[in-house]
């Protein structure tokens, strides 16, 4: 049983440490936690590792946030790979920084990297991670702020989480995202109220 866990990001060193990778740093801190190293392969950076006899495959897409979906397709048609054995890991604006949302499936809310990934597949029924970076910019400043680098405040807030999130990933692979849901949600829960309806709005209207 093969699994497909995807970081979104955006490939560059003008782009690390940014808020729209947030993807990147997370299959970072596994491939590293696992003693495992990435790859540079078609559409994108590769690791191979195993997680108590599963194959996990992890993918940092090198064809941009924008066309993610084709390095997904590709990847999951190369190592043959279900719908249902995929993970992906994003960001969200919707989301306070350091809170976060594992969802079974849904709406795109927005992100350029999930529009074009549920474009490519015919579906948006793939577990995501989304992480939340705040909202905090100006109106017309979305594109920057999304690029800008994360804050110290933003730093120290998110640090402690990436270990979370890796204990997350292993969790969708032994036992799939409906448990893993019942087991993390609550700690990522720490938007209002409001937020969590503008969120499930969001997703309805995708």
């Amino acid at each position: 049983m093969k699994f497909l866990i995807v970081g979104l990001g955006n490939i560059g060193d003008e782009y690390s440490g940014t808020r729209h990778n947030i993807g990147f740093e997370v299959l970072d801190a596994l491939a590293k936690a696992s003693n495992a190293f990435f790859t540079d392969k078609r559409y994108g950076a590769v690791c191979e590792l195993k997680i108590k006899g599963k194959t996990v495959i992890l993918l940092k897409p090198s064809t941009f946030m924008n066309l993610s979906g084709n390095a997904v397709r590709y990847w999951m048609e190369k190592e043959n790979i279900p719908l249902e054995n995929l993970l992906v890991i994003v960001d969200d604006l919707a989301l306070p920084a350091g809170s976060f949302r594992l969802r079974s499936k849904g709406g795109n809310g927005g992100h350029n990297g999930l529009t074009h990934i549920s474009g490519i597949l015919a579906s948006t029924e793939y577990a995501r991670i989304r992480i939340g970076i705040g909202n905090n910019f100006r109106k017309g400043d979305q594109v920057g702020y999304v690029l800008g680098k994360w804050t110290k405040e933003e730093k120290e807030i998110l640090a402690p989480k990436i270990s979370l999130f890796v204990e997350m990933i292993r969790s969708f692979v032994l036992s799939g995202v409906e448990l893993t849901m019942t087991a993390f949600n609550k700690a990522g829960k720490s938007a209002s109220a409001e937020e969590e309806k503008k969120e499930n709005k969001a997703g309805k209207d995708e």
